[in-house]
């Protein structure tokens, strides 16, 4: 069973950043590809940010440029640094894990593990 949780969320002003980790009990983030997604009130779910084990990234069009995922295998943890961060980023922040190996992945993004969120809310 794979526990993904996360941390880091809050309260940040417009134009400021914030990152938020994720952490995993029972596999290692090391050979899959791990995701960040958000959730508005009122929304659906969007993808953020992936990042495999080869180290190739993902991002959404919306936070290209500003927000960077990285993961530290030392530490089994991914990490999502937000940069230029704007109201419209105000979300509940999900850790994903998809469990396919690294050589059978292929996007879009397979959320087989999911962490409980965090909140990221950003004022104008």
């Amino acid at each position: 069973q794979v526990q993904l949780v996360e941390s880091g969320g809050g309260l940040v002003q417009a134009g400021g950043s914030l990152s938020v980790s994720c952490t995993a009990s029972g596999r290692t983030f090391s050979t899959y590809a791990v995701g960040w997604f958000r959730q508005a009130p009122g929304k659906e779910r969007e993808f953020v940010a992936a990042i495999r084990w080869s180290g190739l990234t993902y991002y959404a069009d919306s936070v290209k440029g500003r927000f960077t995922i990285s993961r530290d295998n030392t530490k089994n943890a991914v990490i999502l640094q937000m940069n230029s961060l704007k109201p419209e980023d105000t979300a509940v922040y999900y850790c994903s894990l998809d469990a396919r190996r690294d050589s059978y992945y292929k996007p879009p993004f397979r959320g087989d593990y999911w962490g409980q969120g965090t909140q990221v809310t950003v004022s104008s």
